[in-house]
């Protein structure tokens, strides 16, 4: 289905654009990727999409404004069928969660990002099991630190590697489906189950 968001007709147009699209709340303490948009302002081959709703999306887009940010745009949540026509216009996926967290999570936006081809840029907390998979598939850049310095030097370093690395979407999806398609699924838990 084709999505209602169009980035060539946005001022998004023409640049490389990390998009985030989920639920903006608690859980992702998003405020270090506004800092992060704000920090590369300069950058005119850059841009952030955030898309969807949340208890904190209201908060970001008027945070946002405020800062006089032009090169964020917000958009309200969209019919998931949109999705895979959205990420098409785009050049990498937003992962952001709170640095608070304990446990190991892979969020599911990250498999969207993967299924679609997309690299992604994600802040997680520390020890987070998805640093250690996106670092050893190369499939983007991860920051556990929650430190602006270090998100921004992955953030430059995976706008390098889309310009530098043609294997690189290919590497997304080929880590979506051996790991994380439901036939890929189906066939581990058949061979855990014959397993003597």
């Amino acid at each position: 289905m084709p999505c209602r968001i169009r980035v060539k007709d946005t001022a998004l147009s023409g640049r490389k654009v990390f998009v985030y699209a989920g639920n903006m709340g608690v859980a992702q303490s998003m405020d270090v990727l506004l800092d992060l948009a704000q920090s590369l302002q300069e950058r005119r081959d850059l841009g952030f999409l955030f898309v969807g709703r949340g208890s904190d999306a209201a908060r970001l887009a008027k945070e946002v404004a405020s800062r006089g940010l032009d090169n964020v745009l917000f958009h309200d949540e969209i019919d998931p069928d949109e999705i895979p026509d959205l990420y098409a216009q785009c050049h990498a996926g937003l992962v952001a969660l709170d640095p608070r967290h304990k446990s190991h999570n892979i969020p599911g936006k990250f498999l969207t990002y993967m299924q679609s081809g997309l690299p992604v840029l994600a802040n997680v907390n520390a020890g987070n099991d998805l640093a250690e998979i996106m670092r050893r598939e190369g499939v983007g850049a991860v920051c556990e630190s929650h430190q602006l310095r270090d998100l921004q030097a992955g953030c430059l370093a995976l706008l390098a590697q889309i310009d530098s690395d043609p294997d690189l979407s290919r590497r997304c999806i080929g880590l979506f489906a051996r790991s994380f398609a439901a036939d890929s699924a189906v066939r581990q838990i058949a061979s855990a189950l014959t397993r003597p």
